[in-house]
């Protein structure tokens, strides 16, 4: 089986749709993994809602996504992230909020939990440091995690005999090949990168090999924040899908 990982798709169709059209080309995939905040920030809502859904797929609940229909307080985002949230809850319909209230805040599949922050926290906390990680490793029982809420691509790695914790950049074109090691494994984010690049980030798991590997995908940005622009979105967030901070 062959697994699209990915997160924060943020409403931001024209990225969503590159991603999944690169990963189609590179030899297709069964199923999405999607880690949380399928809205909030972008112009599409409903349109990524619905363009998941088309597909076979699981999906967790990330803190945008519960926000904006009233299972997360979005009073406690900053200014502009409350102001798309408040504008996103506008957008959505009984089905499509309905949709997003029921996700799940944890996961397992397989040798795989998947959570949208951390599995200490799964809704809030992020993952930014080895530090952090080495702490989490006690929140799981399976071999591996998936996280995402940082939108930066990242491995962090646990050695049981040493009970050290160290991290694995992901550069792109990055293939990793899965060994004896507990993991927490972060695509990167499909709607609003933050590592300083542009394209959007996800990942391809082949269960079969045991391998995943990192793409960044180019996307025209241009046409997502013309959405913005017309729906009067924050500057702000316009302005950071051309530099990916």
């Amino acid at each position: 089986m062959r697994y699209v990982i990915l997160a924060d798709i943020h409403s931001n169709l024209e990225a969503f749709k590159a991603v999944l059209e690169d990963a189609g080309s590179r030899a297709g995939f069964d199923q999405i993994w999607c880690l949380g905040d399928v809205v909030g920030y972008g112009p599409d809502p409903c349109e990524c809602i619905e363009f998941l859904r088309n597909y076979d797929h699981i999906c967790i609940a990330g803190n945008h996504d519960w926000a904006s229909v009233g299972k997360a307080d979005f009073a406690k985002f900053n200014p502009a992230a409350s102001q798309a949230c408040e504008w996103t809850s506008k957008q959505l319909g009984s089905d499509d909020a309905d949709y997003l209230y029921n996700l799940p805040e944890v996961m397992s599949h397989d040798d795989f939990t998947m959570v949208h922050g951390s599995p200490r926290q799964p809704i809030r906390e992020y993952i930014l440091s080895t530090g952090v990680a080495r702490q989490n490793f006690d929140h799981f029982d399976t071999k591996y995690c998936l996280v995402g809420h940082s939108h930066v691509p990242q491995i962090y790695a646990y050695d049981d005999k040493t009970t050290e914790c160290h991290s694995v950049e992901l550069p792109e074109e990055h293939s990793f090949k899965f060994a004896e090691q507990r993991l927490i494994l972060n695509p990167g984010g499909i709607g609003q990168p933050r590592d300083g690049n542009p394209k959007a980030g996800y990942m391809l798991y082949d269960s079969n090999t045991g391998t995943i590997n990192h793409y960044r995908v180019d996307y025209n940005f241009s046409e997502t924040q013309a959405k913005m622009i017309k729906h009067n979105l924050p500057v702000l967030l316009i302005e950071r899908l051309a530099y990916g901070y």
